[in-house]
């Protein structure tokens, strides 16, 4: 068999650890001049170019990309497959929002040819943005599942979706029953958990569309599938949190509603989290379960500022999540871009440090892969970008102006979005040429 062996040359970033427990000077690995090489899906070696070129062999097939940045692929914990059609829906907040667009537009996914037009969109749109990994939502019928992963493992791609699980307070053309929802969310199981580079993350929308026995069928899939993910919204909005308080009157709080029905752990996203407080904080680190940070749909929806800081205190794991169709754009950069001016806000600051790792290595320890993905160490999946210095003429010249790679950094996540994504590779193949 000839041999997959390939290396790329650029300048080379990638997060070790959080900024917030090591400092930023021991959280990432830099490589002015670095070499990459990958071989069968995953990175054999990674160092600098001139030490690295000698120990190749002389066939390899070297790329070189002289004004760029190679960085690992970008890794969205919260992102919704059914609502890309609906992305900029103008003038509510979460509650009329949901009703007034988001419920109308999840219908038309009960069509499979449907949900297969809207799953190539979408995947495109991750790749041309260079999200290589993302946790995503499917709307309540299961072919909506089936039609995102089978385009996905057509392309090698480590996703993570699940069957919105509903059945209560939303239009009757897209409830499930508890019982269905256990049936249809267990078959996809079966067919998709761990096929590939797949898995299967149980989702029950929120606390206010489930009843107590589907948020306890919810958890009993936890139980019988140990390594399941689960994913659910917390805390967004103010509304929400006392509907919740009407409808759960015997819990203590939004979380925990959930943490009564067993769905907290090491493999458990919360979307949001906008309004938690410090025990709640608490409660999710000590249970390893943790948080998806979405800044652009917090500021479309007016839901409030997520705080950093106080997850940082706690030691919980936090992902960042573009929440589209509520966050108007699929670009992580762009993402990051907001979520800058959430700390500003809140009289924190977010260094381009602590902004990589929650693109790439926070996201992956939000999931539980970060021996996998997240990072350029070798022995990890070959998911990786090449971002471009010249994509834009405005970024091109105010990347001149740049002295360090900490300021080209902070640059990209400012002025970047898809068009800075060159190329994306996902198991050492190229998924998006720009």
């Amino acid at each position: 068999m000839p041999s997959t062996r390939k290396a790329y040359r650029a300048a080379i970033l990638h997060s070790i650890a959080d900024p917030a427990v090591v400092g930023i000077e021991a959280s990432y690995q830099y490589f002015e001049d670095g070499l990459l090489v990958t071989e069968n899906g995953r990175i054999s070696a990674l160092g600098h170019a001139t030490e690295l070129l000698a120990s190749l062999p002389a066939d390899i097939e070297v790329v070189h990309h002289k004004d760029a940045l190679i960085t690992p692929g970008f890794i969205d914990t919260h992102i919704h497959l059914p609502q890309t059609g609906m992305v900029g829906a103008y003038g509510e907040q979460l509650l009329d929002w949901l009703n007034t667009y988001t419920f109308p537009c999840e219908s038309q996914f009960a069509d499979k040819a449907h949900a297969e037009e809207v799953a190539g969109i979408f995947i495109k749109e991750l790749l041309r943005n260079g999200t290589t990994t993302a946790l995503v939502f499917g709307s309540v019928h299961p072919q909506s599942v089936d039609a995102f992963f089978e385009q996905a493992q057509k392309l090698d791609l480590r996703m993570i979706a699940g069957k919105v699980m509903m059945d209560r307070n939303a239009p009757d053309y897209l409830t499930d029953t508890a019982e269905s929802s256990y049936e249809q969310s267990k078959a996809l199981i079966e067919r998709w958990h761990g096929k590939g580079r797949l898995h299967y993350a149980v989702t029950p929308r929120f606390a206010p569309t489930s009843t107590p026995e589907q948020l306890t069928l919810a958890g009993q899939l936890l139980s019988e599938y140990p390594d399941l993910y689960m994913q659910t919204h917390i805390s967004e909005n103010l509304q929400e949190i006392e509907w919740v308080k009407e409808l759960f009157p015997e819990r203590k709080g939004y979380l925990d509603v959930y943490d009564h029905y067993q769905l907290l752990g090491e493999r458990s996203v919360f979307a949001h989290g906008v309004h938690l407080c410090d025990d709640e904080c608490a409660r999710l680190a000590e249970t390893g379960s943790a948080v998806a940070f979405c800044p652009t749909s917090n500021f479309f929806l007016g839901s409030g500022l997520f705080n950093l800081p106080m997850a940082e205190k706690h030691n919980l794991n936090v992902g960042l999540g573009t929440d589209v169709g509520a966050g108007t754009s699929f670009s992580l950069l762009h993402t990051l871009n907001e979520a800058y001016k959430v700390m500003q806000l809140q009289g924190a600051r977010l260094s381009p440090f602590k902004s990589l790792y929650l693109a790439t290595l926070g996201g992956a320890r939000a999931l539980r892969l970060e021996d996998r993905i997240g990072t350029l160490q070798p022995g990890t999946d070959a998911d990786f970008l090449v971002l471009d210095y010249h994509a834009t003429p405005l970024l091109s010249y105010r990347l001149q102006q740049a002295n360090n790679i900490a300021e080209t950094l902070f640059v990209l996540m400012t002025l970047g979005d898809d068009r800075t994504v060159l190329q994306t590779y996902a198991a050492g193949n190229l998924v998006h040429q720009r």
